[in-house]
């Protein structure tokens, strides 16, 4: 009982941040410029560095080789997201335009923007190289398998083959996690004003990030809500699903003899039921799909987390 009202509160206090930023944007308080502004402040500043830092903090050379295991739980988690995905789509018959939406929602969570203030708020800062883990292989699938799906439902194309942009793989957030794991395998100091100014700027990640979510709702508007059969099975696969086959997996593999740490567990699964991807409609519109559907799921995922969460750290104590 006491997980859940933590759990619950925690929540809340997010919940609260996030209608900090959808009421000042309802307010016209901020433009239409802050919001890819205040996005370019935390993919390409606030948190390389926070997570810079963090690696740093949080991780020691044994203890990345303990988490090299959990790259492999989260790869297979992937893979079978995929296989499901493409079979719900071919069983209900999603039509050309929804078809890389549905799979990217079922498959690929939004874990900067919501995957990441939640675990922080959920579990703290100890939870970071878990979160990580995750974050690591999000992206990579999504920039290298998801977009891959989404460009390929193009329902105006023809057979043109169109160029990736492989630049994709290594946004500003994975070349902070990378540069930080050299920085710690070759073993230098982090001089203490370093540290200190890193980590200062690394906290706006957190409320700037739900600052965004709220102004992407007020975006969106909270009356565009509407469910159908497409939407509703692809919340389905990102709230029931995916985290089905991430609990699955972690089940399976520790009774196979694999221990796997109780935060490192509940981090996983709870970053596999994060919304979709925020990134998604833009996607989207560049493809020439179903724009309308795509923002439809995201908003309808990012409000529904919070009834979802809860729930879901209650099924996590039991694993």
């Amino acid at each position: 009982m006491d997980a859940l009202l933590t759990s619950i509160s925690s929540v809340v206090e997010i919940i609260l941040v996030i209608a900090l930023g959808y009421g000042l944007r309802r307010m016209k308080k901020f433009d239409d410029n802050f919001k890819g502004s205040i996005s370019f402040l935390i993919m390409n500043v606030a948190l390389p560095l926070s997570i810079f830092v963090s690696v740093l903090d949080n991780l020691t050379k044994k203890k990345l080789i303990g988490l090299s295991g959990g790259l492999i739980y989260v790869f297979i988690s992937f893979a079978l997201g995929y296989l499901i995905a493409w079979l719900l789509m071919k069983i209900l018959r999603v039509r050309k335009g929804r078809r890389g939406t549905f799979i990217n929602m079922i498959v690929n969570a939004n874990t900067i923007f919501v995957g990441l203030p939640l675990n922080l708020a959920l579990f703290g800062q100890v939870s970071l190289p878990y979160f990580l883990i995750y974050y690591v292989a999000n992206t990579i699938s999504t920039w290298a398998i998801g977009v891959f799906f989404i460009s390929n439902d193009d329902p105006t194309a023809t057979a043109v083959k169109k160029e990736f942009n492989w630049r994709k793989l290594l946004p500003a957030p994975l070349i902070g996690f990378i540069v930080s794991l050299i920085w710690m395998l070759i073993g230098l100091p982090l001089p203490k004003l370093v540290d200190s100014t890193f980590s200062m700027v690394g906290n706006l990640v957190t409320p700037l990030s739900l600052i965004y979510i709220g102004i992407v709702l007020a975006d969106a508007g909270l009356s565009s809500i509407h469910f159908d059969r497409d939407t509703i099975m692809a919340l389905i696969g990102r709230f029931i699903i995916a985290p089905a086959v991430m609990i699955g997996i972690v089940v399976l593999f520790r009774s196979g003899g694999h221990p796997i740490a109780p935060l490192e567990s509940s981090s996983l699964i709870i970053q596999s039921a994060t919304p979709g991807l925020a990134v998604l409609p833009i996607l989207v519109s560049q493809s020439h799909g179903d724009v309308e559907y795509a923002t439809n799921v995201v908003t309808t995922s990012t409000v529904l987390f919070v009834i979802v969460i809860p729930i879901l750290m209650e099924i996590v104590r039991f694993i």
